[in-house]
């Protein structure tokens, strides 16, 4: 008799960083392990070992420094790093397992989990150093899908994921904000988050990317600001996609998802 497999679960660590246990697989995104991202500062204290421990496969959507960072991702030492071509031929020059696997699906070793490279839309803020390649994943075992945008900004070809996927999004990751309380372009706001949640159907979505990271001046921002992401993006997923329940997460809570 095949064992059964615990529910699917999802923790959030921060700013992109999620931990997805499913399917007997842990998969980890845009790792930041440390307490802070120079020269960006964390709010709060760096995520515990437990948590993150032990991976399957990194997911990283682009090699931004509050995505990509290499003291972090040498923490995981061999684990193999999903990304686009161009980034994975980066990562191998630094001596890491950089994982190309664009255009297919990328089937987890001893696991019914694959993933698969998506389109995001972040080009406006390119790197002269860095390849600047950019994509979220959707991740899948049978009956259950994962969509991790990434940072992105809202297109519409988005309505296609659930055909990509030949199912259903069961939960969104969605971006919600930045490290500042004004967003460059590439990037998607609360209310684009939920108008992007309304356009591939997603049964649940949680968001990411706000509350964690702030530049050292940000004094000078306005009071609050980072704490504001999530109820306004409970506020806007009611009115784009009322069917869609928002699990807003602190950082290292865990939810899940029955």
């Amino acid at each position: 008799m095949t064992p059964e497999l615990p529910t699917p679960s999802i923790t959030w660590l921060g700013h992109s960083t999620v931990v997805l246990d499913i399917g007997g697989a842990r998969l980890i995104t845009d790792p930041l392990l440390r307490k802070h991202n120079w020269p960006l500062r964390r709010r709060g204290g760096r995520p515990a070992t437990a948590s993150w421990s032990q991976p399957d496969l990194v997911l990283l959507s682009h090699l931004h420094h509050d995505h990509a960072e290499l003291p972090s991702l040498r923490l995981l030492r061999d684990v193999p790093v999903l990304t686009a071509a161009e980034n994975a031929v980066w990562l191998r020059r630094k001596g890491l397992n950089g994982l190309d696997a664009e255009g297919k699906w990328y089937d987890l070793p001893g696991t019914d989990v694959r993933v698969r490279l998506v389109r995001a839309d972040h080009g406006h803020r390119p790197m002269p150093h860095r390849p600047n390649s950019a994509g979220g994943h959707l991740v899948q075992k049978p009956g259950f899908t994962v969509y991790v945008a990434g940072d992105t900004s809202l297109y519409g070809e988005m309505s296609d994921l659930p055909q990509l996927a030949e199912a259903p999004i069961d939960v969104a990751i969605v971006p919600i904000g930045g490290w500042g309380p004004r967003l460059s372009g590439g990037h998607m706001d609360a209310e684009q988050a939920a108008r992007a949640c309304a356009l591939i159907g997603a049964r649940a979505a949680i968001p990411v990317h706000w509350g964690t990271l702030h530049a050292p001046v940000v004094g000078r921002f306005p009071r609050g600001w980072m704490d504001l992401g999530g109820p306004l993006f409970q506020q806007a997923l009611s009115r784009h996609a009322p069917d869609c329940r928002a699990w807003v997460l602190a950082p290292g809570e865990t939810v899940s998802v029955p």
